[in-house]
């Protein structure tokens, strides 16, 4: 898989997969499965926002 550069722009959306949504990025990074879709949101807003496109914490 390609991977962006740590100065590029972060592009998340969110997917439902069953009965769970997670959040997705154009770098490669992926959150937890949530049963909460505003969580799986609120993961792709944290990590969008984290200095180096980061983890978000579970």
């Amino acid at each position: 898989m390609h991977e962006l550069p740590a100065t590029a722009p972060h592009h998340t959306t969110t997917m439902e997969r069953g009965s769970f949504a997670l959040a997705r990025c154009s770098c490669g990074w992926s959150g937890p499965a949530r049963r909460s879709r505003d969580r799986a949101r609120t993961d792709a807003t944290d990590h969008e926002r984290a200095p180096s496109g980061g983890d978000v914490p579970a």
